[in-house]
């Protein structure tokens, strides 16, 4: 078992952090919120959705960000004539062997990006569910599993659009945050022209990092430590979400997991061995906010379920460092918490 003094420090990973997010910084002008919060889904061991309209560089930021990394790819064009057996592999009759050898469709990768999502069918993206969720495949009553690290990188255009499927509830739940790119400043659209005006720069981007850093990561990631207090808050955010009235369908268990583990990469990231209720308060909508479903009435009065997640962290007290335990020097278990009322984020 791999204790935390065997693994590389902080400092170290942190290191190699920077030089993938540099390297995706080269491509997407502009958008650094964007990028570490990918980064943050990497190292959480999630999923993530960039939800956008056509041409902001939704598909652009997942190639960058698997480019950054030296480990397999694969890209799915999702289309309404795609096949489930397409994504999963299938199994074909081998002529000489006089047996079926089982060819592995495009999820066999380290990284796979999934092009608009949402213009495929929901029995196509049902072919997501197991190897999202379990990191496995079965196909004709055998199990394949999945490379490490394994992260699926889906874009998708608003469901307004035309030609497009909304995700079904249980493939959005598998995704740990979703992202909007958004148009860039100015500045950074006229960077853009310089920068994309001639070569494309993924034509020149070379992996900065390996699969096994990334692996490091990953498990510093998960040694950091998270206070009972944090716990709780945790589960009581994700509580709220599902008594609110203006919502008819909450977040899942499945979600509070997903929200612990992403405060643990935001605190690795900031170098800290422990997770604060800043790095909760902080992904708290990017993870919440697609798995939410506003009633009726609340679609009715322009209600969106940020807007929701948002009043919930506003109504939800807040655990508060005890003084004494805070300061410099209070080791990898972090400071203690006591209970203050919510403040205004």
């Amino acid at each position: 078992m791999t204790t935390y003094d065997d693994r590389a420090s902080l400092t170290d990973l942190t290191a190699v952090v920077e030089r993938v997010r540099s390297s995706v910084e080269g491509v997407i002008e502009g958008k650094p919120e964007v990028v570490r919060l990918s980064l943050t889904v990497l190292l959480a061991e999630g999923h993530l959705l960039i939800e956008d309209v056509p041409g902001v560089g939704k598909t652009m930021l997942a190639k960058a960000l698997a480019r950054s990394i030296d480990c397999s790819v694969q890209r799915i064009q999702f289309t309404p004539d795609l096949l489930p057996s397409d994504i999963t592999g299938v199994s074909i009759w081998d002529q000489q062997r006089r047996d079926f050898e089982f060819k592995p469709g495009a999820i066999f990768a380290q990284v796979v990006i999934g092009d608009e999502i949402n213009r495929a069918s929901p029995k196509t993206q049902s072919a997501l569910l197991e190897s999202m969720e379990e990191r496995q495949v079965t196909i004709d009553g055998t199990t394949y599993h999945l490379p490490s690290p394994f992260m699926v990188v889906a874009t998708q255009n608003p469901v307004e659009m035309e030609g497009t499927y909304p995700l079904p509830e249980a493939q959005r739940d598998r995704f740990m945050a979703r992202v909007s790119v958004g148009y860039p400043s100015p500045e950074a659209e006229l960077e853009m022209l310089d920068v994309h005006g001639g070569v494309s720069p993924l034509e020149d981007l070379q992996p900065v990092a390996h699969a096994h850093e990334i692996l490091k990561l990953i498990e510093a990631v998960r040694m950091v430590h998270v206070a009972e207090p944090v716990r709780r808050y945790v589960v009581e955010l994700v509580g709220a979400t599902r008594t609110h009235p203006d919502l008819r369908l909450g977040a899942s268990p499945r979600a509070t997991l997903h929200l612990l583990r992403a405060a643990k990469a935001s605190a690795a990231l900031n170098g800290r061995e422990y997770a604060l209720p800043d790095d909760v308060q902080a992904l708290a909508g990017a993870v919440l906010a697609h798995r939410l479903l506003p009633t009726a009435q609340a679609q009715l009065n322009r209600r969106t379920a940020e807007q929701v997640v948002q009043e919930i962290l506003q109504h939800t007290p807040v655990p508060a460092a005890a003084p004494q335990e805070t300061g410099i020097g209070v080791g990898r278990g972090g400071p203690g918490y006591g209970r203050q009322q919510p403040r205004r984020l």
